[in-house]
This record gives structure tokens, C-alpha cells and sequence, in this order.
């Protein structure tokens, strides 16, 4: 089993920055993608950005160059650096790690951007 522990969400004012964190913990492999999803009322679960264990990357669109995702292999942690933040990404972000057929889900974090 694999556990994940979000966080570092909260409420900001629109422009601002927050820093999300992801420690996993429990039988990981070695080789594996980490990432972050998130979920707005009434909207599906999307992709934010995901990274490998030998650190590629993908972004969404919406996010690229506004958000940078990072990890710390040797903690298990993946980060999510969000900035210029805007009320459209008022969400749920979920931390996701998987390594082959197995995936994993953090609880959530909130994050709320005012306008």
C-alpha cells in the first residue's frame, strides 16, 4: 500500500503564490510518476502536471508556465509551485502516484483563489 499526505493548500488572493506538497509513504517503487490533479465544482478531475522519478515532466496547458512541479526522490515528495494564481484555479488538488498497473490518490487539498 502506498499512502499520500497533501499539503500546503489554502485561500489567496488572486496573483499570489501557494507551494503544494506530496509525501509518500509505503511500498513505492522506485520507477514511478507523481503528479497533481485537480477538481473544481461541477467539473471532472484534470491533469495539473505530472513528473517520472528521473524528473520529466508534462504540463496542462492552462497551467504551463504559471505552475512548476518538482520532486525530492529521496523524501518520496512531489511538489507543485503555483503562482500568478487566478480565481479559475479555485480547486481540489489530488496527488497521484503511480508505477505500473497500481495508482494512488492523496486525500485532497483545497485551494481557493479570490478575486
Amino acid at each position: 500500500q502506498v499512502q499520500l499526505v497533501e499539503s500546503g493548500g489554502g485561500l489567496v488572493q488572486a496573483g499570489g503564490s501557494l507551494r503544494l506538497s506530496c509525501a509518500a509513504s509505503g511500498s513505492i517503487f522506485s520507477i514511478n510518476v507523481m503528479g497533481w490533479y485537480r477538481q473544481a465544482p461541477g467539473k471532472q478531475r484534470e491533469l495539473v502536471a505530472t513528473i517520472t522519478s528521473g524528473g520529466i515532466t508534462n504540463y496542462a496547458n492552462s497551467v504551463k508556465d504559471q505552475f512548476t512541479i518538482s520532486r525530492d526522490n529521496a523524501k518520496n515528495t512531489v511538489y507543485l509551485q503555483m503562482n500568478s494564481l487566478k480565481p479559475e484555479d479555485t480547486a481540489v488538488y489530488y496527488c497521484n502516484c503511480r508505477f505500473g498497473l497500481q495508482s494512488y490518490w492523496g486525500q485532497g487539498t483545497q485551494v481557493t483563489v479570490s478575486s
